[in-house]
């Protein structure tokens, strides 16, 4: 049974932007099924919009692996597998650390003590073994990284890949396993970035994801 969104009211927001979002969360959610097939006029008409930003949506759900495409044959939600996840949580983990190094060099004292904050709550969770909390601490700590790197770069491809991340955080695991260890190891990273190390934050940050 297709089920139907919700129309969308256009007034004040950047249709295209909405539609992307309301596309990718009914991925996430499960409104919109793995190898389910997309058709650009099916899903215009349950949305109350125009095909225009319904094809630019899926192109853009495409470049982040949320969708895959293949010319006049389908459209259609991807199938996660380990090696799609596996090389996105990488790849995130190598671009956090150059998101950190540049972010302690530049902030100001109040965002730095906004984001040693965060690793606080991260120190925590990783303390009580709790890994959706660390899930959710780390989230919140990249996203005052992100804003404080001042990288239009980095901003734009995390704002673009923030869905893909969502959908695959079921499959994050902390790589180091004992919860005392990777604690410590939490620890010398805020150490780090409370002395304004970038260089060191960034290693840090790597060895507690396994890619120093």
């Amino acid at each position: 049974m297709t089920v139907p969104f919700a129309p969308l009211d256009p007034r004040g927001t950047v249709l295209g932007d909405e539609v992307y979002q309301r596309l990718g969360q009914a991925i996430i959610d499960g409104t919109l099924l793995p190898g389910e097939q997309l058709r650009d006029h099916d899903l215009a008409q349950r949305m109350g919009v125009s095909r225009t930003p319904v094809r630019e949506a899926l192109q853009r759900l495409e470049r982040t692996g949320m969708v895959e495409v293949v010319p006049h044959k389908y459209t259609r939600v991807s199938m996660p597998n380990d090696k799609t996840q596996s090389d996105l949580f990488e790849f995130v983990s190598y671009l956090m650390g150059i998101a950190v190094r540049m972010a302690v060099v530049r902030c100001d004292d109040d965002v730095l003590t906004e984001a040693l904050e965060g690793v606080d709550a991260m120190i925590h969770a990783s303390s009580q073994d709790d890994r959706d909390g660390l899930w959710e601490a780390s989230v919140d700590f990249f996203t005052t990284v992100t804003r404080a790197s001042e990288n239009t770069a980095v901003l734009t491809f995390m704002r673009e890949a923030e869905i893909a991340i969502r959908r695959n955080a079921s499959a994050w695991r902390p790589f180091l396993e004992c919860p005392l260890g990777r604690t410590a190891a939490y620890q010398e990273f805020r150490e780090a970035i409370a002395n304004r190390d970038g260089e060191g934050a960034e290693h840090k940050l790597r060895e507690i994801n396994g890619f120093a």
